[in-house]
Parts: structure tokens; C-alpha cells; sequence
């Protein structure tokens, strides 16, 4: 194969959805079709049941959620998938929104019950945003849930995209038959034998033979669905799904893994290859024609084996082709280094990897080197790509070690997890105090979780409220008597100076007082 092929047959995507929603369990499926996984775990594993292979952290395994995006890499027909399953909740939306940098798709999964949630609407807008194609699979059809046209319209209001419905449910919850597929013109049977799954349709897209299903109101009332749909819905567009404008949407039920295989089937006929990126300086390298190596790092993870205490960097590769060994140029210092060790993933398994081309998604060791957003390259000759967001935090707490002999270890804690980029790391003016800033609560609980499991140091937090953080454009104007306790000065851990505001009212009030200031937030 030349390097062409390979990068052409990559799919790199993301599972987005509101918590519980059945993400990580439609990600076992697909792992499970790729032959990556024997048997689907679940992520409320039962005494005797698997956990999940993507959730690896031991909070995810007694809370029985994701916290942490992982990465899992398969074969399937012909196509290298490389799924980046996210984390649902809320307090981790950020590592959600950098992994939406690293992938050339979305699928977002949607419960039939519950339909649109408000996490599905926050991470559908980043998607949104960067043009990324959205395909939806509507979940839980095994349960009694709303009408599938309401389902629709609720797609289309609420987020204000097209949806096409490749195939289309016929009954749900305990009456539930199976899909009526408009795609591939037949109709799949729920809980029946391999050899009888499939029914053909006749010309005019009814069943060409007879069967029980037929007399059914349920089979009805979808035949006359799709009649509604076939005359008044939405035109079929590969373009409009490329640029994002109509989401494909299927419906299944992950859990009893109907309709997961059909959907992956056609997500890989219309899925886009790995698609170019923009630098800062507003050049695109485009994943093949740009020969070099490069890439960009959208996550670090601390202690995934805690054994031995590392950081592994994920890189999204953009274009050309990585090979141990090489020597890699990291862009912001301008230094070369040789890559001995590398490695791909499922989830915590890691492999040491020999090649990987654009659209993969590698490991590097990190010894503290590199930061969320930086660019690697092959070749001398550097470039940046564009910024990664990051979110103001926005609620603080003051942190210690109950400790005072375990200084060294609780250092070392705090910077290894901030570099994760989860929780942000502010300090005193003089007596350097520690102060933690997050975007929400859960996050505080995972870092107080993981300094004692990890790093073996218990660590006192107290609580100094939700504050509003904004930086200061003119650093060198601003004068230490503008602390207060209603507007704290600290510093991050770049060294640049923020102020904490107790309000909106206590920040008018300073900007007002001191209008040579100029404030500015993050996302």
C-alpha cells in the first residue's frame, strides 16, 4: 500500500453524547466488530460482569462513568477507525472540546427517551463550529422513548441541522420489531436467527414476502412514516453531510447490539478521510500532499500505568508519516529530539508502535516537555497550528498537603495534573499559596481522588468560592495595591498575572477605578 492508501483509509472520530446516553457501550460494540474485544463489557460492571475497556481509571470503575477521553484503534473492512470515546459529564467538557480538535468526525448518540440533552447541545456547537460532519445514532429503541418524527424535529429545532433518517424504527420498547432500512432497501429484524435477519423490500418499498410483521399497526404506521418522509423530508446530500449541514441518523439499541453494525457499515462508506488543518499563520497542510511529518498535541494523560508514574502526550498526526526512531522538532522551543518510544491504544493496552500515518493517533512519553496545543514536526523547518481552546475556570479552591513533609510529592502531584490541562493551577503573590481553578465540581473530587491513589499525598481543599478570573493584557501597569479581597491578584503557572473577582459587580467596580487595565478571558 502507498502512503496515499494508508492515510486514505484512516477514519479518526468522536462519540459525543450527554451522560448516559449509551456512548461507551455503542463504542464496545464497534471494538467488538473490529475484533479488537472478545466479549463488551458494561459500564456498570456486576460482580461477575466486564468493565467497560475504555473506562480504565479506577473512579470511573466505582462511579461508573468516563472521565477521561480514550482512544481505541481497529481494522474493519478495509478501514483503519480510530474511536475517541469522551466523557459526557459536564465538568469535563473541556477535555471533550480538545478531543473534537483531534477528529475528521462526530457521532452523537441520542436517547431515544430523553432526546436532546444539554451537553448534546453544547459539544453539537463546537462540531458545529469547526464544520466537523455529525452522524446520529438514536439509542435505546429497546425502551419505551418518544415518537422517532418528534425525534426528528427535536434534532432539527433544537440544534438547527437537516437530519436525513437512514433507516427508521418499526414499533419500540417491548413491541420493538426492528429498522425499516431506506438505505440499503430492506428491513432489519429485531431478536430473530442470523439467517432470517434480513427481509427484502419490493419496487414499491414495501416487504416482498409475506410475514407476521405485516399485519401489524406498528408496521403501518412506519410504512406510512416513510411515505411522510420519502415526499416531504429532506433530500439525500453527501455534500450537505460533509460540510456538516445534514446529519445522517440511524436508530438501534446499543445494549442489545441492533442496528450498531449496519451504522458502522455505512458510517464507513461516508465518513471523511483525515481532512487538512489550518496553522497559525493560516497555511493548510493538507494530510497527503504535505510530505513531512507533523502533528499537534490535544491531551496529556498522567500516571496511565501508575507502576511507573508517566505522562503519555497524544499527538493527532496531520500529515506524512511517523516512524520510530525519527527525529521530531517540537515547534514552540525549536528543539529536535529522537523518538524512541511511542505507542497506540485501547484504552490502557498499549502497544509500542512502529509507523503510524495522517489521521492516527499516537502516544509520546512525556517527561514534562510538552504542553496541551503544541506542535511537532518532522522537519527542521517548524510551524505552529491554530490554538486550542481553553475555558476560564470558575470555581477556586485553596489547596495543601495535610502533610507538611510530603511538599516534594504534592508539587509534583499538582503540576503532573495540571499539565492535563483538567484543572488550572493559580499562586499567591508572596506566600505562594496553591489556589486550583476548574470548570466544575467533579473535577476537584477526581484530583483529590487521584493525589492520594497516585501520588500517595492526602491534600486538605478549602473552598474559597466561584470566582471570575480574567488576565491582563498590560501586566506592567498593574500595581500590587490593586489586590484586594474583592480582587485577588495571582499568578498562573506561566507566571502571568490574573485577578480573581469576587462578582461581576466587584469587577465593573475595578474596571471603572482603574480603566487603564485591560482584562481579557479565556473561552
Amino acid at each position: 500500500m502507498t502512503l496515499e492508501q494508508d492515510i486514505l483509509s484512516r477514519r479518526t472520530f468522536a462519540i459525543i453524547s450527554h451522560p448516559d446516553a449509551g456512548k461507551t457501550t455503542i463504542t464496545e460494540k464497534l471494538l467488538l466488530f473490529g475484533g479488537a474485544i472478545r466479549d463488551a463489557g458494561t459500564v456498570k460492571g456486576k460482580k461477575s460482569g466486564k468493565f467497560a475497556t475504555s473506562d480504565w481509571m479506577e473512579i470511573e470503575k466505582q462511579r461508573g462513568i468516563s472521565v477521561t477521553s480514550s482512544v481505541m484503534q481497529f481494522d474493519y473492512s478495509g478501514c483503519r477507525v480510530n474511536i475517541l470515546d469522551t466523557p459526557g459529564h459536564q465538568d469535563f467538557s473541556e477535555d471533550t472540546y480538545r478531543t473534537l480538535m483531534a477528529v475528521d468526525s462526530a457521532v452523537m448518540v441520542v436517547d431515544a427517551a430523553k432526546g436532546i440533552e444539554a451537553q448534546t447541545l453544547k459539544l453539537f456547537k463546537v462540531c458545529k463550529m469547526r464544520g466537523i460532519p455529525i452522524f446520529t445514532f438514536i439509542n435505546k429503541l429497546d425502551r419505551q422513548g418518544k415518537e422517532p418524527l418528534e425525534l426528528i424535529e427535536e434534532l432539527e429545532e433544537v440544534l438547527g441541522i437537516n437530519a436525513y433518517p437512514m433507516n427508521w424504527p418499526i414499533g419500540m420498547g417491548k413491541e420493538f420489531l426492528g429498522i425499516y432500512d431506506r438505505y440499503n432497501n430492506r428491513i432489519e429484524q429485531f431478536r430473530t436467527d442470523e439467517a432470517d435477519r434480513y427481509l427484502p423490500l419490493n419496487e414499491e418499498g414495501g416487504l416482498a414476502v409475506d410475514h407476521p410483521m405485516k399485519v401489524t399497526s406498528y408496521y403501518t404506521q412506519a410504512m406510512d412514516d416513510i411515505e411522510l418522509l420519502n415526499e416531504a423530508g429532506n433530500q439525500y446530500s453527501e455534500d450537505k453531510i460533509r460540510r456538516g449541514e445534514l446529519t445522517p441518523v440511524f436508530f438501534g439499541s446499543a445494549l442489545t447490539n441492533f442496528g450498531v453494525q449496519t451504522f458502522l457499515d455505512t458510517y464507513l462508506k461516508f465518513a471523511p478521510t483525515p481532512q487538512p488543518r489550518i496553522t497559525e499563520d493560516e497555511q493548510f497542510i493538507d494530510p497527503v500532499e504535505h510530505k513531512d511529518f507533523s502533528g499537534f498535541i490535544f491531551k496529556i494523560q498522567a500516571n496511565m500505568n501508575p507502576a511507573h508514574r508517566d505522562r503519555i502526550a497524544f499527538v493527532r498526526i496531520v500529515s506524512g508519516k511517523f516512524e520510530r526512531g525519527m527525529n521530531m522538532t517540537l515547534a514552540r522551543t525549536g528543539k529536535s529530539f529522537k523518538v524512541t518510544q511511542s505507542t497506540q491504544f485501547l484504552a490502557d493496552d498499549r502497544e509500542i508502535v512502529d509507523v503510524a500515518v495522517a489521521g492516527d493517533i499516537i502516544g509520546l512519553y512525556d517527561t514534562g516537555t510538552y504542553q496541551i496545543g503544541d506542535t511537532v514536526v518532522g522537519s527542521k523547518k517548524g510551524f505552529n497550528f491554530e490554538k486550542l481552546p481553553q475555558f476560564t475556570p470558575e470555581i477556586f479552591m485553596r489547596v495543601s498537603a495535610k502533610n507538611v513533609m510530603k511538599g516534594k510529592q504534592f508539587q509534583k502531584g499538582v503540576l503532573q495534573l495540571v499539565q492535563e490541562g483538567a484543572i488550572q493551577y493559580f499562586k499567591t503573590l508572596h506566600t505562594e499559596d496553591v489556589i486550583l481553578g476548574a470548570v466544575g465540581q467533579l473535577q476537584f473530587e477526581v484530583f483529590q481522588h487521584r493525589m492520594i491513589n497516585e501520588y500517595n499525598v492526602d491534600v486538605t481543599m478549602e473552598p474559597i468560592g466561584s470566582k471570575i478570573a480574567r488576565w491582563i493584557e498590560n501586566e506592567e501597569d498593574v500595581k500590587e495595591s490593586m489586590h484586594s479581597q474583592r480582587s485577588m491578584l495571582v499568578r498562573d503557572r506561566f507566571d502571568n498575572k490574573v485577578f480573581l473577582f469576587e462578582n461581576e459587580f466587584a469587577m465593573r467596580w475595578f474596571s471603572e477605578k482603574n480603566e487603564q487595565i485591560q482584562l481579557y478571558s479565556l473561552l
